[in-house]
Formats: C-alpha cells, sequence, structure tokens
C-alpha cells in the first residue's frame, strides 16, 4: 500500500499525467504547494536519465520495431522540433514549460534524444523548463483550489 509520498510520486512517473498531475494530487493529499511542487520537480528531474540512457541502449534493437513508439516519437518530433529548430536547446525548455499533455519530461527527452541533443545541456533545459512548468502549475492549483474553497464557503 502507497502512502500520500509513495502516490505523489507514482503520479509523477506516470507519463502524461507527470506534473500537471502530480502537483495538484499532492495539494490534494494535503502537501503544501511547494512541498508537492519540490517532490514533483525531484520526479521529474530524475526521470531524463533513464528515459535518455534507455533510449540509447534500446531503441535500434527493440523500441524501434513497436508501431505504437514510432508513431509517438514522429508526433514528438512534429511538434517539438519547431521549437528546437528556432531556439536550440532552449527550445526544449519552452517545450517543456508548456503545462500540457504530450510536453512533460518524456516526450522532451525522447525529443532530446531522437534530435541528437547533448545530453548535459539537454537535463539543464528540461529542468529549467520543469522548475517554470511546475511553478505554473503549482500558482494555478493554488488559485483554483482558493476560488474552490470560496465559492463553496458561501
Amino acid at each position: 500500500m502507497l502512502d500520500k509520498t509513495g502516490l505523489l510520486i507514482l503520479a509523477n512517473l506516470i507519463p502524461t499525467v507527470e506534473q500537471v498531475g502530480g502537483i495538484p494530487l499532492g495539494m490534494a493529499l494535503g502537501f503544501d504547494p511547494i512541498s508537492s511542487f519540490l517532490i514533483s520537480l525531484a520526479v521529474n528531474c530524475s526521470l531524463f536519465f533513464p528515459v535518455y540512457f534507455a533510449l540509447e541502449l534500446f531503441y535500434d534493437n527493440m523500441l524501434s520495431r513497436v508501431k505504437i513508439f514510432k508513431k509517438y516519437i514522429e508526433r514528438t518530433r512534429e511538434k517539438g522540433k519547431p521549437y528546437i529548430d528556432k531556439y536550440g536547446v532552449v527550445g526544449l525548455t519552452l517545450f517543456i514549460c508548456l503545462p500540457t499533455p504530450l510536453t512533460g519530461t518524456y516526450t522532451a527527452t525522447l525529443l532530446s534524444w531522437f534530435l541528437g541533443l547533448d545530453w548535459k545541456k539537454s537535463f539543464l533545459a528540461i529542468a529549467i523548463g520543469s522548475f517554470i512548468g511546475g511553478i505554473i502549475i503549482m500558482v494555478t492549483t493554488v488559485g483554483i483550489f482558493n476560488f474552490l474553497k470560496f465559492l463553496f464557503s458561501i
């Protein structure tokens, strides 16, 4: 059985949920906004390494043969390549700081690997983008929670 911290970590590990769902979940579970944000940020930054280096190890021999994975890569490339072409590695930060589905750590890491970007610069760009996106999500969630509290106190 998972405790509240385990649930928050698990939510951040789910592709497309990540911070967008993790930060609000953490706050709903009773974490203060900063703790929810910091746990989410740590998990999302930590995701980079296993995803990036698993692609290095397994893409050519196994993952390239999986049809759904190939479709995901193509969609990621179409969505993110314009950011990289226009802004370089900073484009990766801009791509991931938009808190929407399919612009999280998994997708940004895949994009950086697929486009052959330096992993160190990519990690830094993704960490900064996760920080900015997490702040946006945290502030928005606090606002929504406060609005709901006000609405239901009338």
